[in-house]
């Protein structure tokens, strides 16, 4: 019999799907998947799919009742780009639905006398460098320094890493018997790379976008300008960075949410690249007014250190490795 029960929602996604390929090695992992879309053929009979809006309370109330979670890996978002477009819709996936999933997470740790582990996808979005000048004089940033986002993409995701983080402190604190709280702990991640899915949504995607775009042939307009510089990591790290901060002690932890990266590019960087695995491609740079301004107030690195020290975070992927042995490879037989 299973000895763990995992819930990941936003499951269809790259993330979801290699999650779950990863955990369903473990016999004693009973997974539970959730997304609004089905998944795919070749994880069938990996996990237990729901497939259902996290809006719909009732679904919320269906997994409070039906199952009883030792980690809950909460994916499912409204990226960046797509959030500015429609902040109201954005609101209610990343932040109430948040909510929804931490109270039940609170409420099935203190009825079951353990903690469950909350593990939250943050983003580099909770920064807000307020011009260049700044960002370029504060080249890597700490947990703590310039969270002052100008995004709802942002705003929610530091609302969700302070509200996990009171769940697993604060909660019930005026209660005559202090509860067993859940055990939250977030990532807050730099762009993501994939070699496999083409990017939508996300302001961090003009380094894989223009990748992809020359991939196939096609010419690329990048929507900012050559100069802008921000951290990234590719799909494998940024999987297996969740899986390892789950499995952490606890008591080797000394936050709630950490910073990882891999390496810092620019957009002329991701250029001379592209150029390299696909000398014809066509690439203009037409920076967007408003995702110009968004990439701007992000740093162009964040210190990691403490993750490295806390949890032995360690990326598999330098720049050059992400470029040569992962995306170049694997982009090329994709598009094969």
């Amino acid at each position: 019999m299973p000895e763990r029960t995992v819930l990941i929602t936003g499951a269809s996604g790259e993330i979801g799907q290699a999650l779950i390929d990863a955990l369903s090695d473990d016999p004693q992992t009973k997974i539970i998947s959730l997304d609004l879309k089905p998944l795919p053929g070749w994880l069938e009979g990996k996990s237990t799919h729901i497939q259902g809006d996290l809006l719909d309370k009732k679904l919320i109330q269906s997994l409070d009742d039906g199952y009883s979670f030792d980690q809950i890996y909460h994916l499912a978002a409204v990226l960046s780009t797509t959030a500015e477009h429609n902040p109201t819709v954005a609101h209610h996936i990343n932040t109430c639905v948040t909510f929804d999933l931490l109270d039940l997470a609170a409420r099935q740790s203190n009825e079951a006398g353990r903690s469950v582990k909350f593990i939250f996808p943050s983003s580099i979005a909770v920064y807000g460098l307020p011009d260049l000048e700044t960002k370029n004089s504060n080249p890597r940033l700490k947990e703590r320094e310039w969270t002052e986002p100008n995004t709802m993409y942002g705003c929610s995701k530091l609302y969700c890493e302070k509200v996990g983080t009171y769940y697993s402190e604060g909660y019930q604190q005026l209660a005559d018997k202090v509860p067993t709280r859940l055990d939250f702990r977030a990532i807050r991640f730099p762009g993501i790379i994939s070699a496999f899915t083409v990017p939508s949504g996300g302001t961090s995607d003009f380094g894989p976008e223009m990748i992809h775009a020359a991939a196939q042939g096609k010419a690329y307009p990048c929507f900012v300008r050559e100069d802008v510089r921000i951290p990234f990591m590719v799909m494998p790290d940024a999987v297996r960075s969740l899986q390892v901060l789950a499995e952490a002690p606890l008591e080797q932890l000394t936050q709630r949410v950490y910073n990882v990266t891999s390496f810092s590019f620019s957009a002329a960087d991701f250029a001379a690249f592209t150029r390299k695995g696909f000398p014809e491609a066509e690439i203009s740079f037409e920076p967007d007014p408003h995702r110009q301004a968004i990439v701007d107030s992000w740093p162009a690195d964040v210190d990691d250190s403490a993750a490295r020290r806390d949890w032995g975070w360690e990326p598999e992927y330098n720049a050059e490795d992400a470029c040569q042995e992962y995306l170049l490879k694997n982009i090329r037989a994709h598009y094969s």
